[in-house]
């Protein structure tokens, strides 16, 4: 009966500490505001590429309701700008993305002609560790395609940090623990 509860005790701290590794960002890193980026120095793909996104995030957008609207389309609708066809619409002025699986997400305004002035954003959300060879995105300790990437051409992303920090951020601290209080436990 022990091992059974014990058991119990560490499947509860393996998940909640991949729970607690789950991040919300703002896009942009500051506000969340989904506008007509100003320049291209401000565009939503600079700030992505620099963000290691895992499964369980979430992106927060917040724009005016009625008079915007995030669009998540294929990449296909996405380089062209449709907004006639999107995958899933978002407009009620405050929207909180979850990523449910690794790989590229396209999002676009809703609004006409705002796709077309850069009001785009490309999010690649790494796969888990360990399922590199079984996925065709990349593991969480390998760089990132950047949007560009997934694209075409431009600017690459740094590879990860692969420091006890990276280990931390990502839930590896639970996961150490869980291992030490199961071998303390058995």
């Amino acid at each position: 009966m022990a091992v059974s509860s014990s058991s119990s005790l560490l499947l509860l701290f393996l998940v909640f500490g991949f729970a607690a590794a789950a991040k919300d960002y703002y896009l942009d890193g500051k506000t969340g505001a989904w506008k007509i980026p100003s320049s291209e120095s401000d565009s939503f793909n600079k700030w992505a590429q620099s963000v290691r996104f895992q499964i369980g995030d979430h992106l927060i957008l917040k724009y005016e309701a009625g008079k915007d609207s995030v669009l998540q389309v294929t990449k296909e609708d996405y380089v062209s700008c449709n907004i006639s066809n999107p995958i899933k619409l978002y407009n009620d002025g405050y929207t909180k993305v979850r990523f449910d699986h690794s790989g590229p997400y396209y999002y676009i305004s809703g609004e006409k002609g705002h796709c077309e002035k850069g009001q785009k954003l490309t999010i690649v959300v790494m796969s888990p560790r360990g399922a590199a060879g079984k996925s065709p995105t990349p593991a969480v300790n390998s760089p990132a395609p950047s949007p560009a990437e997934v694209e075409g051409p431009g600017p690459a992303v740094a590879p990860a940090p692969t420091s006890s920090a990276t280990l931390l951020q990502n839930g590896g601290f639970f996961v150490a623990m869980g291992v030490i209080v199961a071998m303390w436990l058995f």
